[in-house]
């Protein structure tokens, strides 16, 4: 059996890598995009809108419908493209503790 005084050094190391993942994970920026790149938006690691890009000649007024399909593409793009990211980035931090397959982490 481990001393208890390790047992804490190795949780005050994993904490600490756990905070660094999720500031790390939070300045995340990904893109997604829809038809063919004519719509175009950002998110956060929050997944908080930075920014959106339409391409003009999706400002037609009888294509509302079209252009809403389209962002909504976008942003279940940029969405996926974010969370492989951050579960990319976790893998290493979580592949040290025994995890369970299946178990996602609560950040």
């Amino acid at each position: 059996m481990k001393d208890i005084s390790q047992i804490m050094r190795q949780a005050q190391q994993m904490q600490a890598k756990i905070n660094e993942a999720q500031k790390k994970l939070e300045a995340m920026e990904v893109e997604g995009t829809a038809g063919g790149g004519m719509v175009k938006l950002r998110i956060s690691g929050k997944n908080a809108l930075l920014g959106i890009s339409i391409d003009p000649s999706l400002m037609v007024a009888d294509e509302r419908e079209i252009l809403e399909d389209l962002i909504k593409a976008a942003h279940d793009d940029a969405r996926r493209k974010l969370e492989t990211a951050q579960n990319d980035e976790m893998k290493g931090l979580s592949g040290g503790l025994g995890i369970l397959p299946g178990f996602k982490m609560p950040f």
